[in-house]
């Protein structure tokens, strides 16, 4: 049961880490449960750590999913279509790998902001506010994700 365990934490880590580039999964709390199922096993953390890292899922899964993506969208004059047009260019970007992650989401916020009307120039501006606030929420979750991972296998 033990060895189940093991896997199953692991494979908690390894999806928590891909859905911290997909918005689609929820990699922060996936990956936070890896280290609960290495926790009940053997309790290699304190409590202060489990309890920070869970602060930490929920501050970066609300503040790096919502807020950033909002916050470099209005900055650079966007509409919430551009944020909706960035994600589904991610999505879509992940069937053309690697090249898709980047142009993928640029691309559909320029698409979204189109939609919503806006002239191409206004629209590329926010397109590029959008897109550097989606990978830089991404990026964080993705440092988070990989911090998680290494406190796994790093205390099995």
């Amino acid at each position: 049961m033990e060895t189940i365990l093991l896997i199953l934490g692991a494979l908690c880590i390894i999806a928590g880490f891909i859905g911290a580039f997909l918005p689609v999964l929820p990699g922060l709390p996936i990956s936070y449960t890896g280290l609960l199922i290495l926790q009940l096993l053997y309790a290699p953390f304190t409590v202060s750590f489990m309890l920070i890292w869970l602060g930490l899922v929920i501050l970066f899964g609300f503040v790096l999913d919502n807020v950033i993506p909002a916050w470099a969208t209005k900055k650079s004059g966007g509409s919430p279509f551009a944020v909706t047009g960035s994600v589904v260019g991610l999505i879509v970007g992940l069937f053309f790998p690697p090249i898709g992650f980047v142009v993928g989401p640029l691309l559909g916020a320029f698409v979204g902001e189109i939609i919503a009307g806006q002239k191409s120039d206004r629209a590329l501006k926010s397109a590029l506010g959008t897109f550097v606030g989606f990978m830089v929420a991404t990026g964080l979750k993705v440092v988070a994700a990989g911090m998680m991972g290494w406190y796994y296998f790093t205390n099995i």
